[in-house]
């Protein structure tokens, strides 16, 4: 006859084993993210996404470029070592130029903006071209903040003529350099979580973020002004594996969509709290914070554009219709 221990035991182990089995059940989602964890974006994917998609999933999230550097992650995706990454338009350019368009300097305006992009036929058109050629489904965007040339030095820059010489760290990437050329600068590639040792050892002289992201970097303890060039609305996508995605019920669709909005909105209203607030903080840190000639940039840059094969890939009449929203 089995003992009380063994029989305890024995329970114990067929416990295990459906815990386990129940584990196994669950789809993995490995989410890499540039980001570092303490960011709104961070939080909202770990404490609202993450936690209103379902116990159908199993969220495992990575951040500030631990699991992957910062422009492989889409090709991780594709390959099936993740699941979910946050990634500026930028990165989805690399195989699909039709995003660029997205990232060139002062087309989408303000988080407002950005929304009704997404929320009209042009985001639909977007989201098409990420599931049927790069193998994602975008589930909703995370607002930022708008970029704005941080620099070392007390040369005051008003008009893009005053950036010439001035070696301003773009993320990789063929839209992200043009775009540093189009403010009148130098670009020069330097990965997100290197940038604050390049700064500081003068390998770069500037580099243009979100207000928030220069906070959460600590970017101003290495520089020493903010021209408030208003150049572009940064802001990320969130993407999960079409073939996931695909996998996925109706009901499961719908439980993560709605949790992707809720995530995606909570993070936006973070950031535009942050940015009210972000100029006093900055003045306060020593910081010069003034704005140049916006007109002067934006002529500018829409002329280098316009001129450039950059804008060849724009599919036609978006520009117009992004415009109109």
């Amino acid at each position: 006859m089995k003992s009380l221990h063994t029989i305890a035991l024995a329970a114990i182990a067929g416990l295990g084993l459906t815990l386990s089995a129940a584990a196994q059940d669950k789809t993995p989602l490995i989410f890499s993210d540039v980001n570092q964890p303490d960011v709104p974006r961070s939080q909202a994917v770990v404490d609202i996404f993450a936690k209103e998609i379902g116990g159908d999933f199993d969220f495992q999230p990575y951040f500030g470029a631990t699991l992957m550097k910062q422009g492989t992650e889409l090709i991780g995706i594709q390959r099936g070592n993740i699941q979910m990454a946050g990634l500026p338009p930028s990165d989805l350019a690399q195989q699909a130029p039709e995003f660029d368009i997205l990232g060139a300097a002062y087309v989408v305006r303000d988080q407002k903006h950005l929304k009704s992009i997404f929320a009209s036929p042009v985001g639909d058109h977007f989201r098409q071209i990420a599931h049927d050629q790069l193998g994602v489904v975008i589930l909703g965007t995370f607002y930022y903040g708008t970029r704005q040339v941080n620099l070392k030095g007390d040369k005051e820059i008003k008009t893009p003529a005053d950036m010439a010489g001035v070696k301003l760290r773009m993320p990789g990437g063929e839209s992200w350099q043009f775009l540093g050329k189009a403010l009148g600068a130098n670009p020069v590639p330097i990965a997100y979580s290197e940038l604050y040792t390049a700064l500081q050892t003068g390998v770069v002289d500037g580099q243009d973020n979100p207000l928030p992201n220069d906070k959460a970097m600590k970017f101003y303890e290495v520089t020493d002004q903010i021209v408030m060039t208003s150049h572009n609305v940064g802001f990320g996508m969130l993407l999960i594996s079409a073939k996931v995605w695909d996998a996925m019920t109706p009901e499961q669709q719908t439980t993560m969509q709605a949790a992707a909005d809720k995530a995606t909105a909570w993070s936006d209203e973070q950031y535009l709290e942050q940015e009210h607030d972000l100029v006093e903080f900055f003045k306060g840190e020593g910081l010069k914070v003034y704005e140049p000639d916006l007109k002067a940039f934006q002529d500018h840059a829409q002329k280098l554009y316009l001129d450039s094969p950059l804008s060849a890939s724009w599919p036609q009449g978006m520009l117009e219709e992004i415009n109109k929203l």
